[in-house]
């Protein structure tokens, strides 16, 4: 267990899961790319208020998870070990939205999502 924890800024593993949380918010919102996603999945945008609890739930424990890993490796210093995790998760969003048969645009913005708020996480590990 020592190898994920020693180490790890937990500040910036915070701070990085609340702003990648607010980053899907504002990604997929009507201000962005919500309808064009919305569309592409073959759903109606609801309001934030109907958002499944359930799905939220595991949403920001995955946003956690990744600034966690984002975390561990910059303790240890293996940046291309998280760019390599990054790009193995775009594929299989790839993977996954292509075999639902999503829209090229919504697996796009799925998958630059992942990307942006990687970056995010990257950049909070360096700040703080």
């Amino acid at each position: 267990m020592n190898e994920i924890t020693a180490g790890v800024n937990w500040l910036a593993v915070g701070v990085g899961t609340v702003l990648g949380f607010l980053l899907g918010w504002l990604w997929y919102s009507p201000m962005l790319f919500g309808k064009a996603w919305a569309k592409g999945v073959g759903q109606d945008l609801g309001s934030a208020s109907a958002m499944p609890a359930a799905a939220m739930t595991l949403q920001l424990l995955g946003t956690f998870l990744l600034a966690w890993v984002v975390g561990v490796t910059a303790a240890q210093s293996a940046l291309l070990t998280v760019l390599l995790v990054i790009v193995m998760l775009a594929v299989f969003i790839a993977s996954n939205g292509a075999f639902v048969k999503k829209s090229n645009q919504a697996i796009g913005i799925e998958v630059s999502f992942l990307v942006a708020m990687s970056v995010v996480m990257i950049i909070v590990q360096g700040i703080f």
